[in-house]
C-alpha cells in the first residue's frame, strides 16, 4: 500500500468517516471522490489549522481523456488526497451506472470560490497563485483583495521553464517558499499544472495545494465564467465552446469520442452487476420498493 493510500485510511474526522466507504467511485477508467464543495472546505480548513500538506485534484472529461494518453499526468491523481468531480455530464453518467452520485457533488473552483475566500478573509490565510499570463494573476489578486482584504495573496505568472532543477523552476520554488503559503493554487492548465505538481510537490512548504486551471483568469476578467445554473444542468461546456471555439473545439468535439470505449465497458459492467439505471443511496445500497435501503 502506498503512503498516500495509507494516509487516506487514517486520521479521518467523523465528518468524513460517516461517508468514506462509498465516497470514492471509479468510472471511465479513473477514480473520483463524491464530495460537496462545503466538505472540501471543511478539510481544507482542518489541514491549514494542523499545518498539513493536502492536495485537491479534479476530474472532468478533458482530464479523463488526458489520463488515457499521458502516464505522468495520470500518476498525479495517485498522489492527490481528494479528487473532485468537475463535470455534470459525468455525474449524469455515473447515475446511469447506478452509483450514488448527485448533482450537488459537482465541485470546482467556481462552485466553492465564495466560501473559500470568506474563509481566507476570516482566517487571514496566506494564498499563493501560480499561473496565468504575466500580469493576469496580479490583477486578479487586486480585485480579490478589494472584496476580501483579510486574505494575503501573492502571485507569480505561469510562463517559465519548468524543467526539474532548471534555473527558472528553482526561482519559482524559492518564491513560493519565501511566501510561506497556507494555500497554493496552481493554474497553468492541464496537463502542465498536474505534471509540475507531481514533479515538485515534495519540495513545497506544507500547504493545501489545488490544481485550478483558469481560476484567476476568471477573477481578472480575462475569461468569462458560465453562470452557475448552466453548469448545474450540464451545459457549461457548450457555453465555453461558444465563447472560445478555436481553443476548445478539439476538447469538446473530438476528445469526447475517445471516451465511448471506457463508457461502454462501464455500462456493460453495471449491467452485469444489475445496477444499471438503479439509483443508489450514499451507502452504495439500492433502495427497496418500500423506500427503505435494501
Amino acid at each position: 500500500m502506498t503512503a498516500v493510500a495509507e494516509r487516506r485510511r487514517k486520521g479521518r474526522t467523523p465528518f468524513r468517516q460517516r461517508r468514506r466507504s462509498a465516497e470514492r467511485i471509479a468510472a471511465l477508467g479513473v477514480e473520483m471522490d463524491l464530495v460537496r464543495p462545503e466538505e472540501v472546505m471543511h478539510h481544507v480548513t482542518e489541514a491549514v489549522e494542523n499545518g498539513r500538506s493536502w492536495c485537491i485534484a479534479n476530474h472532468n472529461a478533458h482530464s479523463v481523456y488526458l489520463s488515457q494518453r499521458d502516464p505522468e499526468f495520470a500518476a498525479f491523481f495517485d498522489t492527490a488526497d481528494v479528487i473532485e468531480l468537475d463535470s455534470t455530464p459525468i455525474i449524469f453518467f455515473t447515475q446511469l451506472l447506478g452509483l450514488h452520485s448527485r448533482p450537488f457533488h459537482r465541485c470546482t473552483y467556481l462552485d466553492w470560490r465564495e466560501h473559500f475566500w470568506s474563509l481566507a478573509q476570516r482566517n487571514r490565510w496566506r494564498v499563493f497563485y501560480l499561473g496565468g499570463e504575466p500580469g493576469v494573476a496580479a490583477r486578479a489578486a487586486e480585485r480579490l483583495t478589494q472584496g476580501y482584504p483579510g486574505a494575503l495573496i501573492s502571485t507569480r505568472h505561469g510562463y517559465f521553464d519548468m524543467s526539474p532543477e532548471g534555473a527558472e523552476n528553482e526561482a519559482v520554488l524559492a518564491e513560493i517558499a519565501a511566501a510561506r503559503p497556507q494555500i497554493l493554487f496552481v493554474g497553468m492548465g492541464m496537463p502542465r499544472q498536474e505534471i509540475w505538481l507531481l514533479q515538485n510537490r515534495h519540495r513545497l512548504p506544507p500547504c493545501v495545494v489545488f490544481s485550478v486551471g483558469a481560476a484567476f483568469d476568471y477573477e481578472a476578467g480575462v475569461q468569462v465564467a458560465a453562470p452557475r445554473w448552466i453548469g448545474r444542468i450540464g451545459f457549461e461546456w457548450l457555453f465555453r465552446l461558444a465563447v472560445d471555439p478555436r481553443r476548445l473545439f478539439h476538447r469538446y468535439c473530438v476528445e469526447s469520442w475517445f471516451l465511448l470505449a471506457p463508457a461502454a465497458r462501464d455500462i456493460a459492467a453495471a449491467a452485469r452487476a444489475g445496477r444499471l439505471f438503479k439509483r443508489r443511496n450514499a451507502m452504495g445500497l439500492s433502495p427497496r420498493k418500500d423506500g427503505a435501503p435494501a
